[in-house]
């Protein structure tokens, strides 16, 4: 049943403008569901062509990781890349630099330290909406790449976030349901220049969340 759904996945992309799949939107159930495991149910040409699907879809969005279930499987299977930026303000408070594609299959990730990092996140599938979520600032990362090679690493700062934001789905966890509801603001121009803050400082004085634990200021 699953390489069928994957084999449709990909007939129907072949079909379709650009050769990606549609994102599945918020309200849609595969984003609230435990994906299954990742055990060898596909052969090497299908999970092959599939990776190779998810990776022009999230590129073609644009977006910097994107899950299985983001295009309506319910698969343990995430890939990621981010090019990074070119505001030195930003790579530095955001400790973000560049990440190569990698795959990533049952992925698992667990905090290290207590130092956690707070700043505005998206998703493709919230289209039109971003908010502040709180996260550790170093996971260690578990699971596998697409070969079957073990993985077993410390990540931090924006790359720590993607994967947490990534694994997140694959357990029916969207961004919104650890983030600071009251950063919530929409991808306009206002809501864009709360997220191009190196640190969103004035959206959390405006819009009134605390930047570190996403409550109330007390």
């Amino acid at each position: 049943m699953l390489r069928a759904h994957v084999q449709r996945l990909l007939a129907a992309a072949h079909d379709a403008p650009g050769d990606v799949a549609p994102i599945v939107q918020a309200g849609h159930p595969v984003l609230r569901m435990v994906a299954e495991p990742y055990d060898g149910q596909l052969d090497a040409a299908d999970l092959e062509a599939l990776i190779a699907l998810m990776h022009r879809t999230m590129r073609a969005a644009p977006g910097v990781g994107l899950a299985a279930p983001q295009i309506g499987l319910p698969l343990a299977i995430a890939v990621v890349e981010d090019p990074g930026t070119v505001d030195p303000e930003i790579t530095a408070a955001r400790e973000r630099t560049s990440v190569d594609l990698r795959v990533l299959v049952n992925p698992r990730y667990t905090p290290v330290g207590d130092r956690t990092a707070a700043f505005y996140e998206g998703c493709l599938s919230v289209v039109g909406y971003q908010a502040v979520v709180a996260r550790p600032r170093q996971v260690r990362l578990t699971g596998a790449d697409e070969t079957g090679r073990a993985l077993d690493e410390l990540v931090t700062g924006w790359a720590a976030r993607i994967v947490q934001h990534e694994t997140d789905h694959l357990g029916g966890t969207l961004y919104l349901d650890r983030a600071a509801l009251r950063s919530l603001a929409a991808t306009d121009d206002l809501g864009g220049s709360w997220a191009a803050e190196p640190h969103p400082v004035a959206a959390s004085r405006s819009l009134g969340f605390d930047l570190v634990t996403g409550d109330l200021p007390r």
